[in-house]
């Protein structure tokens, strides 16, 4: 059979792929992917090495699918710290935005008819609907009623705070 290899010359074949691939994969991961910013004459151009005495390395964040959810986080040491009681009083009454939910998030939270903290009160509504229980003082709260078979089952309480959900209570009858 020209042209075939034969039995024994497959495991070499397959030995130098093998040595090959590796070697590829090893210089990919091991490449540098720095990125320089340089100004020239032409304007600002882009290289991945150093190209000229003012240029400035770029920080390229990794994008690639996979790895840890926490991947894109602020490293601990840029996360503010602790708030102090009276900072947060005055902080909390000059802040009118509600605690950012990512879109993917929300969309859960509204399929699953669920309030959390950090919600506005138009969330609320597309989670659980209107209510007719509304108390204003001391704090503004939101009832609704949850009834199985024509039986109140449970009462939940939505705490608002500056138009944004505080804290969410459920609560038998």
């Amino acid at each position: 059979m020209a042209g075939c290899p034969n039995a024994h010359s497959l495991p070499a074949i397959t030995a130098v792929v093998a040595v090959a691939l590796m070697t590829f994969l090893s210089s990919i991961t091991s490449a540098d992917s720095s990125i320089y910013r340089c100004e020239g004459p032409d304007g600002v151009q882009f290289s991945d090495q150093p190209c000229g005495p003012g240029s400035e390395r770029v920080e390229v964040r990794d994008t690639r699918v996979g790895g840890s959810l926490a991947d894109n986080l602020p490293d601990y040491d840029d996360r503010p710290g602790p708030i102090p009681a009276e900072e947060e009083e005055t902080e909390a009454a000059e802040e009118d935005t509600c605690r950012f939910i990512n879109s993917t998030n929300l969309r859960t939270y509204l399929a699953r008819n669920q309030v959390v903290p950090g919600m506005t009160r138009e969330q609320v509504q597309q989670a659980f609907g209107r209510t007719s229980e509304v108390y204003p003082t001391p704090q503004e709260t939101w009832v609704y009623q949850t009834k199985y078979y024509g039986a109140l089952y449970e009462l939940t309480y939505v705490y608002f705070r500056n138009g944004c959900v505080e804290r969410v209570e459920y609560r038998k009858p």
